[in-house]
């Protein structure tokens, strides 16, 4: 996958959320989790640009981490309004988030590992 894919990707799944919330119940805990969603989920695609830009090996290892735990986050709070019933919209809208947010964290996991590996590699040569 091409850096700019991820990246367009990540920013499709932010607004993928923007527009899921908008469709939340409108009561404290609806109004508490949309919120943390909208944060959780828009933080992948804003520290993914500071990876891109990284200093370092390691602060690009640290940013991609950062936009890991974050898209877990997000994985947690979409269940959690899942299961709580706090979703008024159609249920498939919130299944293609969990869907989207599942293979956003295995990229990221596959990216993390794959940066470690190569500069292990390098250190090792």
């Amino acid at each position: 996958m091409k850096t700019n894919d991820l990246e367009e990707r990540i920013i499709d799944f932010s607004v993928l959320i923007i527009n899921l919330v908008e469709e939340v119940k409108n009561n404290y805990a609806g109004n508490y989790y949309g919120n943390q969603l909208i944060r959780s989920s828009g933080a992948p695609a804003l520290n993914y640009g500071e990876a891109r830009s990284a200093e370092s090996h390691k602060d690009f290892v640290h940013k991609m981490g950062i936009s890991l735990k974050e898209l877990r986050e997000s994985h947690n709070c979409l269940r959690i309004i899942k299961k709580a019933n706090l979703y008024k919209g159609n249920d498939e809208i919130i299944l293609k988030a969990i869907d989207e947010n599942n293979q956003l964290i295995s990229i990221f996991v596959a990216s993390i590992k794959t940066s470690k590996s190569n500069n292990s590699n390098i250190k090792n040569r």
